[in-house]
C-alpha cells in the first residue's frame, strides 16, 4: 500500500504530488498490477486535503491507463511502470547510494545533487533524442 505525503512548500499542486508518487512506487515496483489505492477517504483523513483533490489525482491515473476505478471496491493498479526489471533494481540502488555518499564527501549538499543528477538524465535524453 502506498503511503502518500505531502510536500506543502513544493509548488507542486497537491494532485500532481499524488500521481507522481503512485508513478515513481509503480516505478520502483512498491505497486504492482492488482494492488489498491488508498480510498479518498482513506488519504483526505490522512493528509487533511479536499476529497476533489485525491480524486483529481485518480482521474489522471485512469486517463493514462495506470489505474481503474471499481465502483464499491475501490482504485487498483492496471499496470507497472519502468524500463528495469526490478532485479536490478537493488544493484542500481547500492551504485546509486554509493556514488551519492561520494557527492556528499565531496561537499555536495542534496541541491546539488539534484541539479547535477537533473543536468545528466536531461543531457542524456538530448543524446538519446538524437540517437534513437
Amino acid at each position: 500500500m502506498i503511503d502518500f505525503r505531502l510536500d506543502r512548500g513544493s509548488g507542486v499542486a497537491t494532485y500532481l504530488q499524488l500521481v507522481h508518487q503512485v508513478k515513481s512506487a509503480l516505478r520502483l515496483g512498491t505497486l504492482s498490477r492488482g494492488d489498491r489505492l488508498p480510498t479518498a477517504k482513506e488519504v483526505v483523513e490522512k493528509l487533511a486535503i479536499n476529497p476533489n483533490t485525491v480524486l483529481k489525482a485518480y482521474r489522471e491515473l485512469e486517463r493514462e491507463g495506470l489505474v481503474s476505478g471499481k465502483p464499491g471496491l475501490g482504485t487498483f493498479v492496471e499496470r507497472t511502470l519502468g524500463g528495469a526489471a526490478f532485479t536490478d533494481h537493488a544493484r542500481l540502488r547500492k551504485e546509486l547510494t554509493r556514488w551519492l555518499r561520494s557527492a556528499h564527501t565531496a561537499g555536495l549538499d542534496d541541491e546539488d545533487v539534484r541539479a547535477l543528477f537533473e543536468s545528466v538524465v536531461g543531457a542524456a535524453g538530448e543524446v538519446k533524442g538524437a540517437t534513437g
